[in-house]
């Protein structure tokens, strides 16, 4: 497999966006490790941009509910934590979402400002573009902290960030999939990211970030999977950590995520019969499932480039899959137009993109969406049936 594809692959969304402000702020050109959408620009072109008041906001989701949100702190005692061991058992934050009542609540930030600082630490961007932790806090989330919970019980869906990437990055689909129905876990893989501000009110560095190529991911996918049965554990049995648990469908549990965080999935649903579907977008498998071990829906959707069509990469693991399956791409898409970073740099006036973020943002949504109403509510989906006219980016591999 290609080194230069699989990096590409393992780089999350704060880590390819650090690369883009670098090259924006020195000119200098990193096309052997960054994907091809990556803002290439001079300094003297950032150095004539006036400083400007960086403004954030994110779509508003689309469905007939509002989003709640609450963050819980979560502490497992049966391991201790695998990248700094010193810092005793394995914390974990999580923002949970969940179908609320419209005008209820006050409006989410997006992050802490000390996980901000953190952000915009690994970021790197020009000041000139006004990115600072005060801002990025506050980019507008269309999540209401102490809404009113709508009444019912909806599938539970547990999202796993890209490497290097903090929890928040995948905001914009969680609101979205709260609003259509679901509660949705938001996983903070705490010294594995830009920074998760913990029950203490200390806020983690990243211990693994510095050295990726010497780093093992089929190990951090295995010990991202322990943190998301843990919280499935939480949320579901006995004392729950959330208030609002009663609002789950336990029988019905789907993960999700981007980058390393689609391998989570994929191992979640390896080591945890409980969930019932994943998703990975635009993820490699650490390590490719083996015929019979994800016996149970799973839908891969990324970028149309050649590790990720018919023939790439994904093929072995395409082979091994055992129960409804789809394989997407998305042309004209990169590594990031799955997260909110594509939008929240164009809102910040980098130069814009082939690829609308936009419609990344939309296509995420959609799909994961229908892919979660087909095989935790069972209900049909006409999207996910072949190519759609109101979807022409969207290519469907092996039929």
């Amino acid at each position: 497999m290609n080194t230069t594809s699989n990096r590409k692959r393992r780089l999350g969304a704060v880590a390819v966006l650090g690369l883009a402000a670098s090259v924006a702020a020195t000119g200098t050109g990193l096309a052997a490790t960054t994907p091809p959408s990556t803002v290439h620009a001079t300094a003297a072109t950032v150095a004539a941009v006036p400083p400007r008041s960086f403004q954030g906001a994110l779509p508003a989701p689309t469905g007939p509910y509002a989003a709640g949100e609450d963050v819980i702190h979560l502490t497992d005692a049966s391991r201790p934590d695998p990248w700094v061991p010193s810092a005793g058992p394995r914390q974990l934050t999580v923002t949970m979402v969940y179908p609320a009542v419209p005008g209820t609540g006050s409006p989410a930030p997006y992050m802490t400002l000390a996980e901000a600082a953190g952000a915009v630490q690994r970021l790197k961007a020009p000041a000139s573009y006004g990115i600072t932790p005060q801002s990025l806090a506050g980019v507008t989330t269309h999540a209401f902290d102490g809404a009113r919970p709508q009444r019912g019980k909806y599938p539970l869906v547990v999202l796993s960030p890209g490497y290097e990437d903090p929890r928040m990055v995948l905001t914009s689909l969680a609101t979205d999939l709260a609003s259509h129905g679901y509660v949705v876990a938001l996983v903070g893989h705490t010294y594995e990211d830009s920074g998760e501000t913990l029950a203490n009110g200390q806020t983690s560095s990243c211990t693994i970030c510095d050295y990726p190529a010497t780093l093992d991911f089929d190990s951090v996918a295995a010990s991202r999977a322990l943190d998301e049965s843990f919280v499935i554990d939480r949320l579901t049995h006995g004392n729950t950590a959330w208030p609002l648990a009663h609002l789950i469908d336990k029988h019905e549990i789907g993960t999700a995520g981007h980058s390393l965080g689609g391998a989570a999935a994929a191992a979640t649903m390896i080591a945890d019969p409980r969930v019932r579907a994943g998703v990975n977008m635009d993820g490699s498998f650490h390590p490719d499932p083996v015929p019979g071990q994800i016996d149970r829906p799973l839908l891969m959707l990324g970028a149309a480039a050649s590790d990720h069509s018919a023939g790439g990469e994904w093929e072995q693991a395409w082979a091994a899959l055992g129960g409804y399956r789809k394989w997407l791409t998305v042309a004209g898409a990169d590594h990031t137009s799955f997260t909110d970073l594509d939008l929240l740099l164009e809102e910040a006036g980098f130069p814009t993109r082939p690829f609308s973020p936009e419609r990344g943002v939309v296509i995420t949504r959609e799909y994961v969406t229908a892919f979660f109403d087909r095989t935790l509510k069972g209900a049909h989906s006409p999207l996910l049936d072949g190519p759609s006219p109101n979807n022409p980016e969207v290519l469907f591999q092996h039929g």
